[in-house]
């Protein structure tokens, strides 16, 4: 059910979250987040994620009216002027439209693994903690068929609003798994499921992604840029393997990596 909601002013308790777009980290603890522009919302809207609000321009909502009165939950939407959404602070404004979105009860590992076909390919995230590469990396995820996204206990969420922004919504469509120990949950992958963990180490000088065997269970490791992945994941990775590069050059960008070894994994899982 939709409830349209004219407003002149962002004073609404429920409107919170919109005028504190900074506050991602408070976001977090209350269990929701921020999705922003066209492409993102609209797959928020499509998802199976519970929806709280839509904050939308009047030009915009002709636009959403078949996709809002599909959903099953109560959307309040809040109708404001363009000139009233940019006093946002911290939103660029161009497209017009925003949503607020409950973060989904965490997926379990058996889960994944029961409901994921075989062979499966999982990613896990080390001490990566900037969102927006985040982002780029579930996105790529999401690109090449990968199952689930493992988040260590020194990585930042997913469902940090720059995250969300940059996955373009394909965060909503895959499963993501918070560890309190990253290490012990790899662990488990390699004794009860026959998953060879890979570390991507742009200094491994015994192997390259060419000569690494993708086409079983798969966990890929990826570590923060200035640390690498730590030393207690480490120890529990089958496999360090690299991106051959040119000398001179210290490494790619976490995201850019992600997407190397992913393509890599891709061609060898399809035989492309």
């Amino acid at each position: 059910m939709v409830t349209l909601i004219h407003i002149a002013s962002l004073e609404d308790p429920e409107l919170i979250p919109y005028r504190t777009l900074r506050q991602s980290a408070e976001h977090l603890r209350q269990g929701i987040f921020v999705a922003e522009g066209e492409k993102v919302v609209r797959r928020l809207l499509e998802s199976q994620l519970y929806v709280l609000s839509v904050l939308i321009t009047p030009e915009r909502l002709k636009q959403y009216d078949e996709i809002l009165t599909a959903r099953t939950e109560r959307i309040k939407v809040f109708i404001a002027e363009k000139s009233l959404l940019e006093t946002i602070v911290g939103f660029n404004l161009h497209q017009g439209i925003m949503a607020l979105g409950k973060i989904p009860i965490q997926a379990s590992l058996d889960s994944v693994l029961s409901e994921s076909q075989s062979p499966h390919l999982f990613v896990a995230i080390d001490g990566l903690t900037n969102s927006e590469n985040i982002g780029v990396l579930v996105r790529n995820c999401a690109a090449f068929g990968v199952q689930a996204i493992l988040v260590g206990e020194t990585s930042s969420s997913p469902y940090l609003r720059r995250a969300v922004r940059n996955s373009l919504g394909t965060v909503f469509k895959i499963p993501v798994v918070h560890c309190e120990n990253l290490a012990v949950n790899l662990q488990l992958l390699r004794n009860s499921s026959r998953f060879k963990i890979v570390a991507t180490h742009p200094h491994s000088e015994q192997h390259t992604i060419q000569r690494v065997d993708f086409t079983g269970h798969c966990c890929i490791v990826f570590g923060s840029e200035g640390e690498g992945i730590s030393q207690k994941v480490l120890s529990v990775c089958d496999i360090a393997a690299a991106i051959p590069m040119q000398l001179g050059v210290d490494s790619l960008n976490v995201a850019n990596a992600n997407a190397v070894f992913l393509y890599e994994a891709e061609r060898q899982r399809n035989k492309l």
